[in-house]
């Protein structure tokens, strides 16, 4: 197991958020929250992030695991080229010499390496994401947290990011947590499902996708089946 959720609230004023929210995290297990906006998935992600503490409950398992953060905007520094942003995170975590190889390996991987010496304002928006993909990814985290990575995204995009992303965690596996509204990027990388509820914020569904990730298509009829699950699911709520 990789880390436990024990009876997580969190309110913002009299606003109560999270509501007793429990759950187990496999280890090197890909993990997606769907849920309506607003119901607290970004701070479930705060919370696992140390960058907000719950009011009651406690996240057990998370000691000495480092954590790398993906966001829905890239939030590169300007001033720095492609390569540097890279180095940047990496320079306190992997040897000096490793640190070249690890960046031109991922921003390979991300088609996006003949950009290494560029500013991230001369790239377009796919291309500064993919940047902000390469850099988490190159991080050597334990656990990658993902706040909704594909939103500005066209379609093409979106798909060919998230094959990427997963040949990448095929070949080093880490524990992924993806907040998303998009029920395909759900079933295209999870392995685990869960719908959260209208606030106060509890698990109002879990499912577990059986079929290898490497093999799904969005096609696939049991996909599609469970999609229409989960929609229905989320139409339930009063807001999508």
């Amino acid at each position: 197991m990789e880390f436990t959720l024990k009876n997580i609230s969190k309110s913002y004023g009299k606003l109560q958020v999270l509501n007793s929210l429990s759950l187990e995290i496999e280890e090197n297990s890909i993990i997606a929250f769907l849920g309506p906006s607003g119901c607290g998935k970004t701070t479930l992600l705060s919370l696992i992030a140390g960058l907000n503490q719950p009011d009651d409950g406690e996240i057990l398992g998370l000691e000495n695991k480092s954590i790398s953060y993906l966001f829905q905007e890239p939030r590169l520094l300007d001033w720095l080229t492609v390569a540097d942003n890279l180095s940047f995170v990496l320079t306190d975590q992997i040897a000096g010499d490793e640190i070249k190889h690890r960046i031109d390996y991922y921003l390979k991987h991300m088609e996006i390496l003949e950009y290494r010496n560029a500013y991230p304002r001369r790239l377009s928006g796919g291309q500064r994401q993919r940047v902000a993909m390469a850099r988490a990814l190159a991080y050597p985290s334990r656990i990658l947290l993902m706040d909704e990575p594909f939103k500005s995204l066209d379609l093409g995009l979106k798909l060919e990011l998230i094959h990427r992303l997963l040949l990448l965690w095929t070949a080093e596996p880490r524990t992924i947590i993806l907040v998303t509204h998009d029920t395909k990027e759900a079933l295209l990388l999870a392995d685990e499902i869960f719908v959260l509820s209208e606030k106060p914020t509890v698990i109002k569904s879990h499912h577990r996708i059986s079929i290898p990730k490497q093999k799904r298509k969005t096609a696939d009829l049991s996909l599609l089946h469970l999609e229409q699950t989960i929609i229905n699911e989320l139409i339930n709520n009063e807001t999508y």
